[in-house]
Formats: C-alpha cells, structure tokens, sequence
C-alpha cells in the first residue's frame, strides 16, 4: 500500500487536506437524508404514500449496505483522484435527474444509484481522514467526526431544503444538492494528485453474484417490514413472494460466502459474543431511536406548528448529539469502559421517554418539550461512537472491515424494523383508542350534545349561520376525537419503550460478560 500523503499535492497543508476530506463525507449524507428528511414535500411532488418515502430510503441504505461488500476492489483499481470525481459528477447528474422525475419506479430507480454511490467514497475517505491523525485517539477522533456528520447532518439538511422549498421550488432543492456534489469534485480536483492509494488490483475479481444476491435479499426484506402492515401482511401474495425471494437469494448468499475462498462477507465474525453483542445494542438503539418521528408527527398534526418552526426544533437535538459526543469522546480517551456509556445512554434515553409520556397533551410549548428533547439527543450522542468501536475491536484485525458490516447491518435493520414497529404500533393503538372514544360521543349522549351546542352557539357568535355552526362543532369534535387517539397511542409507545430501555440498562448493569471485555476493547483501539 502507497502512503497517504502521495495522494495529495504537495503544496496542501494538511488542514486544508482534513477539511476536504470532510467536506467531501457530507456528499453521502445528502444522498441519504434530502428526500426523507422533506416527507411532506417529497410525497405531494412524487404523488406517492409516506410507505413508498420510507421504502425509498430503505432503497439507498440498503444499496448502501450491500455496496460496502465490493467497494474496496473499486476503489483500488481507479486512481484516487479520478474514482472520486466520477462518483461526485454521477451523483450531481442523478439528482439533476431526479428533479424532472414523477414517476416513482424512476425515482426508485435513482435511489438505488444513488445508494451505490453513496457507499463507494465512505470507506475511503475515512481510511484518509485516518491517516491524517497520528495521536493515540485518533480512531475517536475520526470516528466522532464522520459519525458525529452522519448524526447531525438530517436537521441541517432539513433546514436547507425547507428555506429552499419555501422560497422557491422543488427543483431547487436539487439543484443545491447537485451544485454541493460539483463543488466536492472541485475539491477533490484541487488536492489530490494522480496517484493510486493501493496497489492496483484487476477490477474482474468485484463479486457481483454476491452483490446481487444480497441487494435482494435486503430490498425484498425491506418492502415485507415497510408495506407489510399496508398490505395486510400474508394476506398480500406481494408480500409473501417477497418473503419468498429473501429467503431464497439470503440462502444462496450464506452458501457463496462458506464455499468460496475469498468471501465479500466472512460470517466466522459472528463467532465472536461481543459482536453479537454490539449488533443487538445497534439494533435497539436504532428502534428506540425511531420513536424521535413521532415527536415531529405530533408537532405537525397534532400542536399545528408550522414545517419551519419543526425544522428549526431538530437543532435542539443536534445540540444534545454535539454534547453527548464531547461526553462519548472524552470518557474514552479516558479509558472509560464503554460498557458504562452504553448504560448511561440508554438511561438517557429511558428518561426521554417516560418524561415524554406526560407531554403529549393537545398543546404544549417549546420551553415543555425543550429538555427532554435535548435528552434524546445527549444519549445517542453518548452510545453512538462507542458502539461502533466496540463493534468494530470485536474480532481480531483480519476481520475488521467485516465487522465494520455488522455494524451497518445494526443500523440498517433496525432503522427498518422501527419503522415497522411503530407503524403498526400507531395503526393498533389508534384505532383501539378512536373506538373506545368514539363510544362515548353518540347522539344520545348528554354530554356530547352539551358540547355540540356550546360550539355552536360560539360559532354563531363568531357570524357563521346555524346550520354552518352545527357542522363545524361537530367537525371539531370529529378532529378532537382524532387528535386525542394519537395522543393516546403516543403515550403509551413511550411508556413501553421507556420501559424497555430500563430493562436494558439492568441487563447492561447485570451482564457479567461484558465487565470482561474491557481489556479486549482497549486493545483494539489503543494497541495498549
């Protein structure tokens, strides 16, 4: 392998160098987070259901996650220079394109290029960024800026996208997302040199049959957990010829990888207790984590507030990342044991949640929601960066990069399976609480017909007619009724996930096997 610094000019500093290769991670968080993180504006331009937007970043994550199999034969065959600047003028191109695309299977198919190019830099430019680094923290370092930007980066994305939609039109929202990937290929033109940062390997040995076996599995997977409840499950034949093809192209891609000698994905990982260990932790943080969409929900369809004023909440939560981060960083280069963050954070998060409970009222004030808010940010701050150490030291060096997987595999699932949790968490919990509700709003209730009437008359009051009056109040009973069942089932998902996550940390707390791991995670990380 060349050393690092042949692939730069030699005239860059080496801030400079740090910034672009900064700079230049953003490109895939903007990949992953410009639609998803507008769902309002990108399902009325697409005309398609908030399922089809959730599928279509399940689309780029997974492409994502099946990409980072074959991207290291990519990466060393093209000169560095080269390999990223093709990436970033393809990625400018696709959402050129996709500015001009109403078709939704057009725009699904963009998505999946767009996963694709979303993980070949990835990698890379943190094995760069790495390199610049020679201090004994240096993996904490990194880690927490190309974590800490794929944490932090939704809300800025959110609020640039809204301002752009708000002042101008959806195309724009492309256009600045494009003109962002040709200043990155700008970037990359300035720094870097001609040369390769590995020895050249042939570009015939990419395994594309387990590629394509494993993108799949992982889209097939996803569409069963994402329309699963829409489709009424295994009723649909959708559903179950997808549940078929997962379990089919899943087993052909376990078979490849025991047989063949050099495999995209070495499943002996799994062997190790701790990596199991951390991609059980990925996977709950990552399904309590989903509950934050909920907030928002219930920002704009139950307290009214406006699309701006929500964009401009999340920086509280960017806030509570930021500090839990410092937190998360600090404690490490102490040589905290990370066992103890992963219990302080799900504590956190246990807080947010049953503190939360008692905040889903029919209206509330930021100054109410401000801390707890704050808190769910501060606890996955605080895990975040540890967790993916701890994932990562593992196993022994050889399978690191594989690892490294896991820990997207962690992330991928259960980003997916909180969405499926929750949606037909919501769907049960609303329509058991609409009907309960519903029961004592009758015609023949006092009650009702008491509330009906003082409406009324304060309509009347206001100079609509009787009869417009009556179909008001009864209307704003009707969204009453509505607004009070999503409450309701709000509060109790926060009660049972508050809970969970107590039960979580006793079981951290309680777990003997991870007091001893310590030692190995220390190893891995400072060679100590």
């Amino acid at each position: 392998m060349m050393e690092a610094h042949n692939i730069f000019k030699s005239w860059v500093p080496d801030w400079l160098i740090k910034s672009v290769l900064l700079v230049c991670m953003l490109h895939s968080m903007v990949l992953l987070g410009l639609y998803s993180s507008n769902v309002s504006y990108s399902v009325s331009f697409l005309d398609i259901d908030p399922e089809d937007l959730q599928y279509s970043m399940s689309i780029t994550y997974g492409t994502f996650l099946a990409t980072i199999l074959i991207e290291g034969r990519m990466f060393r065959y093209f000169p560095t220079r080269n390999y990223f600047i093709a990436i970033y003028l393809l990625a400018a191109l696709t959402f050129i394109i996709s500015a001009y695309t109403h078709h939704f299977m057009v725009f699904l198919m963009l998505r999946i290029v767009e996963g694709f190019l979303m993980a070949l830099p990835w990698i890379p430019l943190r094995i760069l960024l790495l390199t610049r680094f020679k201090s004994r923290n240096a993996t904490i370092i990194v880690f927490s800026f190309t974590y800490g930007m794929l944490l932090m980066a939704s809300p800025f994305i959110t609020n640039i996208a809204v301002w752009l939609l708000e002042n101008y039109d959806w195309n724009y929202m492309a256009y600045g997302s494009a003109f962002f990937q040709l200043t990155c290929a700008m970037l990359v033109l300035i720094v870097f040199n001609g040369s390769h940062f590995h020895r050249k390997i042939p570009l015939f040995q990419v395994d594309w049959a387990s590629f394509v076996m494993i993108l799949t599995a992982i889209l097939c997977g996803a569409f069963v957990l994402v329309y699963g409840e829409k489709k009424y499950w295994l009723q649909s034949s959708e559903i179950v010829l997808a549940i078929m093809i997962t379990a089919i192209t899943s087993s052909l891609f376990i078979i490849r990888q025991l047989s063949v000698t050099r495999p995209s994905f070495d499943f002996e990982v799994f062997r190790f207790s701790n990596l199991r260990t951390g991609l059980l932790l990925f996977l709950l943080l990552y399904i309590s984590r989903s509950t934050l969409n909920i907030c928002h929900n219930t920002m704009a369809s139950v307290w009214n507030w406006e699309v701006i004023r929500i964009a401009h909440v999340q920086y509280l939560n960017v806030a509570g990342n930021f500090v839990g981060m410092l937190i998360a960083g600090f404690l490490l280069s102490r040589s905290v044991a990370p066992r103890y963050l992963f219990i302080t954070a799900f504590a956190i998060l246990s807080v947010h949640h049953l503190w939360f409970t008692f905040l889903f009222v029919p209206d509330v004030s930021l100054n109410d929601i401000a801390i707890p808010y704050l808190l769910q940010g501060v606890g996955v701050g605080i895990i975040f960066v540890p967790l993916v150490l701890f994932t990562v030291s593992s196993v022994p060096a050889r399978l690191a990069p594989f690892a490294g997987t896991v820990g997207v595999i962690g992330r991928f699932w259960g980003n997916t399976l909180g969405f499926c949790v929750l949606q037909n968490a919501q769907f049960f919990l609303y329509q058991k609480h609409e009907n309960k509700l519903k029961q004592f709003i009758t015609q023949e209730s006092t009650e009702t017909q008491l509330r009906i009437t003082n409406a009324t008359v304060k309509w009347i009051d206001k100079g609509f007619t009787g009869e417009e009056s009556r179909l008001l109040s009864i209307r704003h009973l009707a969204e009453s009724t509505h607004k009070q069942a999503i409450l309701l089932s709000n509060m109790e998902i926060y009660t049972f996930m508050g809970y969970g996550l107590v039960f979580i940390v006793i079981m951290l707390i309680l777990n003997q096997h991870l007091k001893q791991t310590f030692d190995i995670f220390k190893n891995r990380i400072w060679g100590t």
